[in-house]
Formats: C-alpha cells, sequence, structure tokens
C-alpha cells in the first residue's frame, strides 16, 4: 500500500505561484507513475501532471492547461513528488490530489486546497 500526504495548497493572488508536495509512506522509486489531478465541485478530477519513475524513463506529462506554468518533478531521497505551480489564475482554483500507480493500484491523497483570489 501506499500513503499519500499532500501539502503546500493555500490562497494565492492572480499571478502569484504556490509549489505542493506529496510526500508517499514508501520508496518512490518503486513507483511506477505518480502526478497531480485537481476537482471542482461538479466536474470530474482531471490530470496536472504525471511523472514515471527513473526506470521507466522518467518521461512527464501535462495536461494543455498546465504546459508552461507549472513543473512537476520528483526526489526520490525524500519520497516527495512537488507541482511547482506559477502564473496562477482563478480557473486553477481546485482541490489537488497526488496520485500513485503502484503495483497496478491507484492510490490517492487527501487533498490540498488552492484558491487564486484577488
Amino acid at each position: 500500500q501506499v500513503q499519500l500526504v499532500e501539502s503546500g495548497g493555500g490562497l494565492v493572488q492572480p499571478g502569484g505561484s504556490l509549489r505542493l508536495s506529496c510526500a508517499a509512506s514508501r520508496s518512490i522509486s518503486s513507483i511506477a507513475v505518480m502526478g497531480w489531478y485537481r476537482q471542482v465541485p461538479g466536474k470530474q478530477r482531471e490530470l496536472v501532471a504525471t511523472i514515471a519513475s527513473f526506470t521507466r524513463g522518467g518521461s512527464i506529462n501535462y495536461a494543455d492547461s498546465a504546459k508552461d506554468r507549472f513543473t512537476i518533478s520528483r526526489d526520490n531521497a525524500k519520497n516527495s513528488v512537488y507541482l511547482q505551480m506559477n502564473s496562477l489564475q482563478p480557473e486553477d482554483t481546485a482541490v489537488y490530489y497526488c496520485n500513485a500507480v503502484y503495483l497496478t493500484r491507484t492510490y490517492w491523497g487527501q487533498g490540498t486546497q488552492v484558491t487564486v483570489s484577488s
């Protein structure tokens, strides 16, 4: 099993930045893919970004809405994945969830709220 704990959400003004962190309960070097998703009330959870393990080539995938503004990264030594979000806009307001795919199972964190508002 994998437990995921997100942190770093909060209130930020348009154009601002936030860095989300996701700490995993086990070594993330063994986790095939980790990622960030987001969800607003009444809508489906959507992909923000994913990053594969080094053994899987470390490939990174971004949603179109995240390209050029968000950066996903992973630190195997800290068993953590990060999402650096720049140039935030009100439409980025959502609950952001960390995701891990491990041994064919999918795990989710509890989510962290990001609110972009002036």
